[in-house]
């Protein structure tokens, strides 16, 4: 200790009132410092913040420590599958609390200014990862595009079979030959053959 804090603690021992009145001095900042951080947890505690999922169809409303206020449906549930449905629900709420951090600085800031910054700014710490910020506007009411279900596709009918080709009638004295398959131009040159083997 330096001999001028020795010096200052001997004047003030010197005189009971002066030590009186810095003990007065520090119960009152202290009960100052109690006083403003009461009016932050009350300011805090009627923070609320709301989000909204893809096209309104969810919106949601959380206070300063996550808890769900308030959560709306629109008509437009009607047609959204179960899993999307609870899958954007889920979203929307951490949507709504991804901003509680920055909200509960805001009113720290208003209430506290530059007082106790290192402890307001492990608090904020804390708010952020307990409820990460989301990508998302800073009023958090944004609505997102919403994609069109895939129609089902119609089945493909399946082709008739082809009908078999008759066969050729027996003449008297003649085995019953089956029915040829249709040729090709490219089968021409094997007509004259065909015709000479039917004529004998």
């Amino acid at each position: 200790m330096s001999d001028e804090h020795v010096s200052a603690i001997a004047d003030v021992t010197r005189d009971p009132e002066e030590v009186q009145r810095r003990i007065d001095q520090w119960a009152q900042s202290f009960a100052d410092k109690a006083e403003r951080y009461r009016s932050v947890q009350e300011k805090t505690q009627e923070i609320r913040l709301s989000a909204s999922g893809a096209n309104g169809a969810v919106r949601v409303t959380v206070g300063a420590d996550g808890t769900v206020h308030d959560l709306q449906f629109s008509d437009k549930i009607r047609s959204m599958p179960l899993e999307e449905l609870s899958s954007q629900v889920l979203s929307t709420i951490r949507r709504a609390q991804g901003g509680i951090s920055e909200r509960v600085g805001e009113v720290m800031a208003e209430t506290l200014g530059d007082e106790d910054a290192e402890t307001r700014a492990v608090m904020l710490d804390n708010l952020r990862r307990q409820f990460p910020p989301q990508d998302d506007d800073s009023d958090g009411d944004d609505d997102e595009d919403e994609v069109p279900p895939q129609q089902p596709q119609p089945p493909q009918q399946a082709r008739p079979p082809h009908p078999a080709q008759p066969t050729q009638q027996a003449q008297p004295g003649q085995q019953a030959r089956p029915a040829r398959p249709s040729r090709s131009a490219d089968d021409d040159g094997d007509t004259n053959e065909d015709v000479d083997l039917l004529a004998e």
